[in-house]
């Protein structure tokens, strides 16, 4: 199972089509660094990987503090009433104010006022979906730095020995949840995205490290490499790129091997752990190179657009047999009735012409958007295809600068 999608990218500048053509080209044939997107982190200025960072330490007033504390980029009010419980601890004002969105704050404070001071009693009351997702943006955190230094350091493209892989027995597309599935289904708090995805954990049986042996055979290729999301089941790469999980780990104060605090939701070892392919291709690829004058045309048929179609369809459908009685009644047999105008709305494709031609003039200069068509499982984020296509930024920074 995956996610169809359908974007199209507007104003595109290129010195030639045929530079564009090759870059979406590209894209199709050689895929994307499979990174967890922005999504898994939240875009507001505490990402949730430092809320589990500070979990996975036991550092239980800090991650409540984290949560909490006003932060930049939020709405002005919700910043008020962050400040005002910070300077004077007023949970049942807080708890007035907050709107209900914000899950895991208004769950933390309900504990607080029962238990003042017990943090760690406190987290627990935030949904186990939600709280978890801390720890798990964790394991991703360390997972995108450890894919960044797998393709600086080994490119994409070969195998090489101590890479994982899944084994030509194995099927990839078929996962095993070991018990984190549920994680990010539920409506967040403050700026998080949580998505409706299953964390990509598979099979612990369907990986293997690459030996000599191996390469002699060629039988893996670069699409088979896959990474470890840490747990006590998952197994580090047998090369350089293991030393990345330990290295940034320690920087953060977090074991990978041993509990550090006696509380297992909230311990890399009480996780199985899981895999993730490095390099993901579009299935099912398409795309298409279009000009547009009227930057309001609209290029590509949206859900909204098939909905409206289809309950036009329906009420045509609906008037056929009152139409016809009318028709046979008062009406000579060679005439015709004319269709209602809301029946004859034509397609988004037939807008497009129609804004193309209107829109040409010297006034409106001719523009390029590219409109791409593709699927991928439901663990994979199209804004790191798009990166990829685009060589942008995926900083937080960068991506609040998009017209999105």
């Amino acid at each position: 199972m995956g996610n169809r999608f359908t974007i199209t990218l507007r104003g595109v500048v290129a010195e030639s089509e045929d530079m564009i053509k090759a870059a979406v080209d590209g894209l199709g044939k050689n895929g994307f660094i499979n990174y967890y997107g922005l999504q898994r982190f939240g875009s507001g200025s505490v990402p949730t990987h430092r809320i589990g960072a500070a979990l996975l330490r036991g550092e239980w007033k800090n991650a409540v503090n984290l949560v909490l504390d006003p932060r930049e980029g939020e709405r002005d009010d919700i910043k008020e009433v962050r400040e005002h419980y910070k300077q004077h601890g007023d949970i049942d004002m807080a708890l007035r104010n907050f709107p209900r969105h914000l899950v895991a704050e208004k769950a933390i404070l309900q504990c607080l006022r029962k238990c003042p001071d017990n943090y760690l009693q406190a987290l627990k009351g935030i949904p186990r979906p939600l709280r978890m997702m801390y720890v798990h943006s964790y394991q991703s955190y360390l997972w995108n730095h450890a894919a960044s230094m797998r393709v600086e350091k080994y490119g994409i493209s070969q195998v090489v020995e101590g890479d994982l892989i899944y084994t030509k027995e194995s099927h990839p597309g078929e996962a095993t949840s070991v018990g984190t599935s549920e994680v990010d289904g539920l409506t967040n708090s403050s700026e998080i995205d949580i998505c409706p995805e299953a964390i990509p954990e598979e099979n612990i049986q369907s990986v293997k490290l690459v030996d000599s042996e191996d390469l002699s055979k060629g039988i893996y290729s670069f699409e088979d490499v896959v990474l470890p999301l840490p747990g006590s089941q998952a197994l580090f790469p047998g090369n350089e790129v293991a030393e990345i999980y330990h290295e940034m780990a320690k920087k953060d104060g977090i074991s990978l091997t041993e509990n550090a605090h006696g509380v297992k939701e909230f311990s890399i070892t009480s996780m199985k752990g899981g895999y993730r392919r490095v390099f993901q291709k579009p299935i099912d690829f398409e795309w298409e190179l279009m000009t547009y004058t009227d930057d309001s045309a609209s290029l590509a048929e949206t859900d909204l657009d098939i909905l409206s179609k289809g309950k036009l369809t329906e009420a045509k459908v609906a008037n056929e047999p009152a139409a016809s009685s009318k028709n046979s009644a008062s009406n000579p047999p060679d005439c015709k009735m004319e269709e209602p105008l809301a029946t004859s709305m034509p397609t988004s494709e037939t807008r497009l012409e129609e804004n193309k031609s209107i829109g040409s003039s010297d006034t409106l200069p001719s523009k390029l958007a590219v409109k791409l068509a593709f699927t991928l499982p439901a663990s994979s984020y199209a804004t790191m295809a798009i990166r990829e296509l685009l060589k942008d930024s995926t900083s937080v920074a960068y991506q609040k600068t998009l017209d999105c």
